[in-house]
This record gives structure tokens, sequence and C-alpha cells, in this order.
């Protein structure tokens, strides 16, 4: 044994949940002892649910919430309806309903004569607006006399806005039992001519404003399932609660003991404790899960006050919960990997994840260096390549086998050396990614998962803090992990082995 002057100080199992402190005035004896007991902690640590309900009677609490979170949040995003709107009409105020504004914005002053290449022009912009009645008559008299007559100057021209507002009323709900929406939609479509190019740009752009409706009258109950609903969404936030709250003391617990195993190593070895050994006690998948409770927590608030007609947002609230939603299917994950016939795809990503990260950023030095050479040169002669984001799009596309023979036959020939330029370009890409790169990436997985195989079979390298740890025989049930406050083991636990 090292040194019986560095040691760790007295404590009892049982105080183990506070920790042991550190000092020089420890016996042998009491040295073994306490080191046994630091043994006999972190193996309960890493134990599966089921190992540490046998050595300390514990309900697999985190796991029970964790199935039942994953039920209530499914159900809870499946009741973000879309919604579709039927009935519309023209904004009124009082006894008339607001028009349709049209406006155009051109240069001040143009006088451009391509033929000649001559042009003379004032860049300043000017804008003329009419507004156009719902019920105004399109035709009133000669086309000298109509005021709705607009005359485009080409030249000059920039864009052309209409903008109205319509309103619309949300019935469908009635038949959920809930208070219908009134909605104002505020539509402006753009006519864009800034390029001059000959071909003009159409674009409809919608905002959505949601609020109640001012005199309603319905026989009967209609906000009984809203008020369901709403005592639905409190429940999963508590459910939330409970899952962030239990996570998080988790995570806690592990750095402390982190801290304590790192001092005792320090102290009585006088080592250091690895980066690897240390990441081990920070348990990833309850951080998962923390951050998964925090978004179906704060979605869930903004879906109580959209259905209590407070906010619109139901783009923030659907990514939310859908993020959410996604996050908890994945945590559980985590306990199908405590059968081993199940943990092979987790060992193998976790395994691979460092290697397959430096060798995605590898790759994608290349993978943007053709983007922007091809946004460059072909961007001109392909519909493909007029953004860099749709360069980016068209290349991943490439790579996955899709849309192959359009993106070679739309390229342009108007330019022949750029022509050829896009076949040499397009030809190395998709055998420089589809034929190395993409091979490549796939024997890294599978070089891994080879290696996870092979460790299963013949155990895997042991740690530092594994080879401490593996000193402890004592079984789950052995009676040794108990504290005095435990309960005793139900044997009615579907965990028995």
């Amino acid at each position: 044994m090292a040194n019986p002057e560095v040691v760790i100080s007295s404590c009892s199992f049982h105080q183990e949940e506070n920790g042991c402190t550190f000092n020089q005035n420890t016996s042998p004896s009491e040295e073994l002892l306490l080191e046994d007991q630091l043994r006999r902690k972190l193996k309960y640590f890493f134990m599966n649910p089921c190992e540490k309900f046998w050595a300390r009677g514990r309900k697999p609490w985190k796991l029970v919430i964790q199935i039942l979170k994953l039920a209530v949040v499914t159900i809870q995003y499946l009741q973000l309806r879309n919604i579709s709107v039927g009935n519309h009409a023209y904004e009124s105020k009082g006894t008339e309903q607001s028009g349709m504004a049209v406006c155009q914005h051109f240069y001040k002053q143009g006088n451009i004569c391509p033929g000649n290449d001559t042009f003379d022009i004032d860049p300043k912009i000017e804008t003329e607006c009419f507004s156009v009645e719902p019920d105004e008559s399109f035709y009133i008299g000669t086309l000298e006399e109509n005021k709705l007559n607009l005359t485009l100057d080409f030249h000059r021209l920039l864009t052309v806005e209409l903008k109205f507002k319509l309103k619309a009323i949300n019935l469908q709900t009635i038949r959920h039992h809930e208070l219908p929406d009134c909605y104002d939609f505020t539509l402006t479509i753009t006519f864009d001519n800034k390029a001059h190019s000959g071909r003009i740009k159409i674009s409809l752009d919608n905002d959505i404003s949601i609020r109640e409706c001012k005199d309603w009258h319905v026989s009967g109950s209609v906000q009984r399932n809203t008020h369901y609903m709403m005592i639905f969404d409190g429940f999963v936030i508590l459910i939330c609660l409970a899952s962030l709250i239990l996570c998080f003391r988790s995570v806690i617990r592990g750095l402390q003991l982190q801290q304590e195993f790192v001092n005792f190593f320090l102290l009585h070895y006088k080592k250091e404790v690895s980066l690897s050994d240390r990441m081990e006690f920070v348990n990833g998948w309850y951080i998962m899960i923390i951050i998964s409770d925090l978004l179906t927590i704060i979605g869930s608030i903004l879906k109580m006050e959209i259905q209590a007609k407070s906010l619109t947002s139901y783009d923030v609230c659907s990514i939310l919960l859908g993020t959410s939603t996604l996050l908890v299917w994945l945590g559980v994950i985590r306990y199908l990997s405590f059968f081993q016939k199940y943990n092979l795809l987790i060992l193998t990503l976790q395994a691979a994840l460092p290697n397959v990260m430096r060798f995605c950023c590898c790759a994608a030095m290349i993978y943007f260096g053709y983007c922007f050479c091809g946004w460059i040169v072909l961007g001109p002669y392909h519909e493909k390549f007029r953004s860099l984001n749709m360069v980016s799009e068209c290349l991943f596309s490439l790579i996955n086998g899709d849309d192959m023979f359009a993106t070679f036959a739309h390229m342009q020939q108007k330019s022949y050396l750029v022509w050829l330029f896009s076949r040499i370009y397009l030809y190395t890409f998709i055998s420089l990614f589809i034929y190395m790169i993409l091979s490549l990436f796939i024997a890294l997985i599978t070089d891994t998962y080879e290696t996870i195989k092979h460790y299963q079979q013949d155990g895997f390298p042991e740690t530092k803090l594994r080879t401490f740890i593996s000193e402890c025989k004592d079984l789950p049930n052995s009676g040794k992990y108990r504290l005095e406050d435990d309960p005793p083991v139900s044997i009615f636990c579907c965990c028995k082995k």
C-alpha cells in the first residue's frame, strides 16, 4: 500500500451521500476500509437501474418518468393540428371595407436606350400608391378617366406591391368543443424588377395574427375541451420538472463523485486522473434529457398561451415540442444500452464519433471548396448554382445519387469553355465524394463496429477507473450497498434476473 500518512478521512459508508474528506491522520486499517468504501460507491454509481434496485431497493423513478414522459410529450405534439381556414372577408372599418393598396417604386427619372448604349437616370427612388376598394368597378368611363389606370415604365420600375388584409374565423375547432379563433391575414404580393433582366420575380408574404373574436355566440359549452388540454399541458410540465430535477441531481452527484475520486488518486497514488476517466462521471444522456425537459416546459407554456389566445407563435412552439419529442425518444436508447445485444449501436456511435468528427472536418473543406467554385463559375449558366445555398443542396443530392442526369443536362452550352469546365467539375466531385470520401466514411464506421464486437467478445480495455472499481467483488444483492434508510427489496420487482 501507499504511505499510510496520506489517506482519506474516516467516514461511514452510510455517510457516502455527503462524500468523504481527506486528511493525514488515518491508520492503515481505516485507510483500507475507506478505500473499499470508495470502490463500492463508484461501483454503485455505474450500475444500471435494476442493479441499483437490488443493491439498495431504490425504485427506478427516472426510468418510470422517462417512459411516462415519452407518452405524454408525443401525445402533446400530436395535438398541434394544422389550421385550415375557409371563411374569408376583407377587413371592415365601420360600414366600409378596407381596400387593396397598390404601390410602385421607381427611379425618379430615367431615359435608357440600349440600342445605342446610352442612358440617363436619377437613382433617387419615388413611390406612387393608390387604393382599390373591394366593391369598386374596374371600368369607369374611358381609359383616360379610369383612376385605376396604372402606367408602368419598366425602364425605371423597381417593384410593384399589392397590400391588403383579410379576416377569417376558424370554425373547425367547434368539433373539438373549443372556442373558434379569429385570424387577421396581412398579405403582400411583390413584383420585383430590381434586376431589370426581363424576368420579374413574384413573391407572396403572409403575416398572421390570432385574436379572440369580438361578438360570438355558440349554443352549449365549447371550452370544456380547452380546459382539459390545458390541464394536460400542466401535467406534462410537472412530469418534465420532476425529470429535470432528478437528472440534474444525478449530474451534480456525478461531478461530486468525480472530484472525490480525483482527490483520492492525487493524494493516495500521486497521479492525475485522465480526461477520459473524468468524463465517465458526466452522463451525456442526463444532459440530453435536461435539454429535452427545458424545451418541453417552454414549448408547453407557449402551447397553453396559444390555447388561451394570448400568443400566435405556432412555429416556435412546434419547433420546441418537435425537438423535445425527438430527444425524448433518443433518451430511451439509454435504457436499451443496459442490454448487451442492443448496446452495439450505441457503443459504435460513441467510439466512432471523435474520428467521424475529424473526418467530416477534413471532408467539409473539400465540399465547401466545390461549393464556392460551382457558385462562382456555373452560377450564370445553371439554375441549380444560382446561390450558394442551392449549390450546397445540389451537391449534397449528387452525393446521395439523386438528380444526376438533370444536373448534367440542364447546363447551358453558350460557352464551350464553361460547359467543358462543368463536366470536369461534376465528374471529379462525384468520383471523389462517392467513390472515395463516402467509402472511407463507411469504412471508418465499419472498422469501429468490428472493434466493438471484438471488445464484447474478449473484453473492453481497462482504464484506471475501471481497474480501480473491479477490485470490488461485492454483488448488487450482497447487502453491502444498503443504507440505513433504504426500503426493503420487493419480490415483485420486474428487474429480477
